[in-house]
């Protein structure tokens, strides 16, 4: 049956002979479909690295707006997300959601083939690529309902981690689709390209023929069977702490797509406030933070406004805002995985542009437009920071459940504030040199440990929310500290952009680096220190729950 009706997977009988194959069987359907979703939010990274190569007619700062705006949409999304499972059901959500999945990808394709395309057809296809973004929240929170405390670290760190796999596959696939015509008649004709792009295995000269708009369509060839394996594998849990008042099936689609529609709203209305005229916004210019802030509040305010039932389960489901930890947390992961998805939106780009560029004086003015033929590949290298850091998320989740959460993150902060300084040092000496290629090791190895870093913390921050919050609470703490985080997207490609832009790359690293400091002194205080007080819900050892007051003996999240 796709509904479940007992579910009590603390109960180690139950778990043993019911509950393992079942959750085992909806974490290996939602693991693909997750793939797909943080492929489709974040393969503008990519694209954008090829449309320059083949010459389509927009500024570097016009691409970098293009991932931005998938960032903040796949972000925003991710609010009303965090609330889909109680209303709509698990099965139901992740089969809808990875359907959609389908239209930014066939979207994508058809405008690809077109270098004369205008540029507000690609912001358009880079908002509705949010629809990946918001995918995480979700599948998360259902993952979570699915296992028992004492193995939701590993379990959520691979739903996560190989989920986040999205990404390098996505940096790895598309290149090697872009090489031939997969698609015959139904995918165009090809497009010359103008610069050396390349692929995992090399170069690949000017005047080879690229099939841009495979990076679209080839998505659809997982997408399909995908949606049908969900509807005939994935169930709903229908117990109170989970998903009790789930409606059927077109019922919870019509839901979601309000729900959502309210998340493209806010996030449109945010970005034609933040966009320049030219880039087709407002031209107000209102600052960055500003906007996350407003579209943050209204999608909140809006979604608690909505009538009847849903309106009803997001009051209680509001309650996580009361709990301080809800905020502590949503920082805490905003320091790993916003930073994880941040970089690895802006990663392909930043090379392209700091290490495939002599920068020159030219009539005594530093330019940054000669094309460096010794310059290394973006796409022959970004792959391998995502790589790094979705491979390295389920051992992160394993050390937490072995070590704690919060010590595990701390480890990670330290080294995040060292690699991220190490980043900027070098990103300074390759954007004033005329042959940066020679920065390019140290930088692309600090990197590397920097995603290490992030992926590790992915998953032990993770663990620490489960181990703090109780069950009914922990499902949705889990999508809303991963819609916060996932704003990263869009941050990082922003700031990377804009200091790109005033030619001091370095001081975004030396930004990040400083937040990473202030998070490491946040989770000693509320985690680490010896005389911190907190109220218990559960053993960290063996998950049941409890209420002690002001003891921190078995308090080790």
């Amino acid at each position: 049956m796709t509904d479940i009706k007992k579910w009590d997977v603390e109960n180690e009988e139950f778990w043993e002979n019911t509950g393992k194959k079942v959750a085992s069987r909806n974490l290996w359907i939602s693991i693909p479909s997750l793939l797909c979703g943080f492929a489709i939010w974040l393969y503008w990274g990519i694209i954008t690295v090829q449309m320059l190569n083949l010459g389509f007619p927009f500024e570097k700062s016009e691409l970098f707006t293009l991932m931005a705006i998938a960032g903040l949409t796949g972000a925003t999304l991710r609010i009303p997300s965090s609330f889909f499972i109680r209303i709509c059901g698990g099965r139901n959500t992740i089969v809808f959601t990875t359907a959609l999945l389908m239209i930014p990808a066939l979207g994508a394709g058809m405008a690809l083939k077109d270098p004369n395309t205008p540029l507000w057809v690609f912001q358009a296809l880079a908002l509705l690529s949010g629809f990946g973004g918001g995918n995480f929240a979700s599948s998360m929170s259902n993952i979570s309902f699915f296992f028992p405390k004492k193995q939701q670290g590993l379990a959520l760190g691979l739903n996560a981690g190989l989920g986040n796999f999205g990404v390098t596959t996505m940096q790895i696939l598309i290149p090697l689709v872009m090489t031939f015509g997969l698609f015959g008649s139904f995918g165009g004709d090809s497009l010359v390209l103008q610069n050396t792009s390349g692929t995992l295995i090399g170069k690949i000269p000017a005047g080879t023929e690229s099939y841009i708009q495979n990076g679209g369509f080839v998505w659809l060839l997982a997408l399909i069977p995908l949606a049908i394996v969900g509807w005939l594998g994935m169930n709903n849990i229908r117990t109170e702490e989970v998903s009790p008042d789930a409606p059927n099936p077109i019922t919870s689609f019509m839901i979601i797509s309000g729900m959502l529609l309210i998340g493209f709203v806010t996030a449109a209305v945010g970005l034609w406030l933040l966009l320049p005229e030219a880039a087709n916004g407002s031209g107000f210019g209102v600052p960055k933070e500003i906007v996350m802030v407003l579209v943050i509040g209204s999608t909140v305010f809006w979604l608690k406004a909505l009538p009847g039932a849903i309106g009803s389960s997001l009051t209680r489901q509001y309650q996580i805002f009361n709990n301080p930890h809800t905020w502590i947390m949503s920082v805490l992961y905003t320091m790993t995985f916003g930073s994880f998805i941040g970089f690895a939106a802006a990663f392909p780009l930043a090379i392209k542009v700091i290490f495939g560029y002599q920068h020159i004086m030219v009539d005594g003015i530093m330019t940054h437009d000669t094309v460096n033929a010794n310059g290394p590949s973006a796409l022959m290298y970004a792959w391998m920071g995502a790589f790094i850091g979705a491979l390295i998320r389920p051992l992160g989740g394993w050390i937490a459940d072995k070590m704690g959460g919060a010590m595990v993150t701390q480890i990670c902060s330290v080294f995040m504030v060292a690699s991220a300084l190490g980043v900027a040092y070098y990103m300074k000496a390759a954007y004033n040199s005329a042959t940066p290629e020679e920065y390019f090791v140290p930088f692309f190895l600090l990197f590397l440990l920097l995603f290490a870093a992030t992926g590790i913390g992915n998953g032990s921050t993770f663990r620490t929310i489960a181990m703090v919050f109780p069950k009914e609470q922990a499902g949705p703490v889990l999508g809303w500290t991963s819609a916060v985080a996932a704003y990263g997207a869009f941050y990082i490609p922003k700031v990377i952009g804009e200091q790109i832009k005033a030619t001091t790359p370095e001081v975004a690293l030396i930004g990040f680096a400083a937040f990473y400091t202030v998070c490491i002194g946040i989770n000693w205080w509320f985690y680490l220190r010896k005389n911190r007080s907190e109220n218990l819900t559960s053993c960290p050892k063996c998950g049941e729950e409890f209420s002690l007051n002001k003891d921190g003996e078995f308090y080790n999240p």
